[in-house]
């Protein structure tokens, strides 16, 4: 099909999720791989696809991946293959081939783009023909049509659920009445419970409060990410399924692939969400705008603080005054210890707090010890259900550090803290 190389702005690509073959959407992942090698790509010819109305035909990885590369800015210009199409069919048509070169389309993948080709009007033989199987594939996938279609809107309802939308937002995007949403998430309660009881099978519990690891676990990296599996135990601890998980340092999204897999619900956000999952996290910096405002804090069984550590994380986010790791360590104990407190007055009695946090000690000024957990707990007036020591074992220190540890007969810190407090 003839097609045109161009130069446009990124910010004029539009990215139809109508239009993307790919049903589970993006893989973070890959996305990474991808922004690392950006160069290679472009080398290959491998550019993003468009139509006529610069509509994202193929490459939403690509995509994702440079404007991560350009830390989330969209106000620059990129090349692309233009293909001179633009009816809603034909592009669909074409952005399920071109996928297809790639990474090829799974069968669910075909399955989704059938219905979508039936609904555009598309015969049954054309569809067989797209997408390279029987005409009585094809009529098989449709005969389920509408039931599957109801599934998917069932699907689409768990997870915005799952993800603490209101049932206003749910109505408007599923477009279904907010009797019929309470209905479903009582069944959702009622019929998955079971699904997300923590088995010996897949799960240790934590019988002592040393949660030792060996290397960390995590797919995709971020700066200060979460470990999953402390965060597992935690919520094999101090919650139900589908009680409310509030995290607004969310960082990577560890905590929403936790709480997915767990049965456990989430309100995550982020003061800069990274590209991959914007997404999934909410943008929202709690230290200027104020506590999260998930539907209902009754449901909130534990607060998890995995906030950005005085120096340690010094200009990693952001070189903004008001971020936590930029300030003096005075205003950055007051502010931390503060947002705890804050946390406490919302949730409901028998809720909990989980604070992670290392001491400061390389790149505090003189090398001090500065003992965090000391100065929370000296902060925060509430009672403490538990200490956890968390240290990777595989976690090394450069020579430079070592030397200065013989030479000034001072112990390195390795290991940081999880406190829990009860409300």
């Amino acid at each position: 099909m003839d097609r045109q190389l161009i130069e446009i702005k990124y910010s004029d690509i539009v990215f139809d999720e109508g239009m993307y073959p790919r049903i589970e959407g993006h893989d973070p992942a890959v996305v990474q791989t991808y922004a690392r090698d950006l160069e290679q790509i472009e080398g290959a010819e491998k550019y993003i696809s468009v139509n006529a109305s610069n509509v994202l035909l193929d490459g939403r990885h690509r995509m994702l991946a440079y404007k991560k590369n350009a830390d989330g800015e969209t106000d620059f210009t990129l090349k692309v293959w233009k293909y001179k199409i633009e009816s809603p069919l034909e592009s669909f048509k074409l952005a399920c081939d071109l996928q297809d070169k790639g990474k090829a389309l799974s069968n669910k993948d075909r399955i989704d783009n059938a219905k979508k080709l039936y609904s555009f009007g598309m015969s049954q033989k054309d569809i067989a023909f797209s997408l390279s199987v029987g005409a009585s594939t094809v009529s098989k996938w449709l005969s389920r049509t509408v039931k599957e279609e109801k599934e998917k809107q069932q699907k689409k309802v768990f997870d915005l659920w799952m993800s603490c939308y209101t049932q206003e937002e749910i109505s408007e995007a599923v477009g279904i009445p907010q009797q019929t949403l309470t209905n479903l998430t009582e069944s959702f309660q009622e019929k998955l419970s079971v699904r997300f009881t923590f088995s010996e099978s897949d799960f240790t519990p934590p019988i002592y409060n040393v949660w030792k690891k060996q290397t960390k676990s995590n797919q995709v990296s971020h700066f200060g990410n979460t470990e999953s599996q402390w965060l597992d135990n935690l919520l094999y601890l101090y919650t139900d399924p589908f009680d409310v998980v509030v995290d607004p340092f969310a960082g990577g999204g560890s905590t929403i692939d936790v709480c997915k897999a767990r049965g456990r619900r989430y309100f995550v956000s982020d003061r800069k969400p990274i590209i991959e999952r914007e997404h999934e996290i909410r943008a929202q910096d709690i230290v200027e705008s104020g506590l999260p405002k998930p539907p209902m804090w009754k449901d909130v069984k534990l607060v998890y603080l995995d906030p950005p550590y005085w120096k340690q994380a010094e200009n990693q986010y952001s070189k903004d005054p008001t971020d936590l790791a930029n300030m003096d360590l005075e205003t950055f104990n007051k502010t931390l210890s503060s947002l705890i407190c804050q946390f406490s007055k919302k949730l409901y009695p028998g809720s909990h707090v989980a604070l992670i946090i290392q001491p400061t000690q390389w790149k505090s000024p003189g090398r001090h010890f500065t003992d965090h957990v000391g100065d929370m707990l000296r902060g925060v007036n509430l009672p403490v259900e538990m200490r956890y020591s968390v240290p990777y074992e595989s976690q090394q220190c450069t020579a430079q550090m070592v030397n200065w540890a013989k030479e000034n007969k001072h112990c390195l810190v390795l290991t940081r803290e999880i406190v829990v407090w009860r409300t």
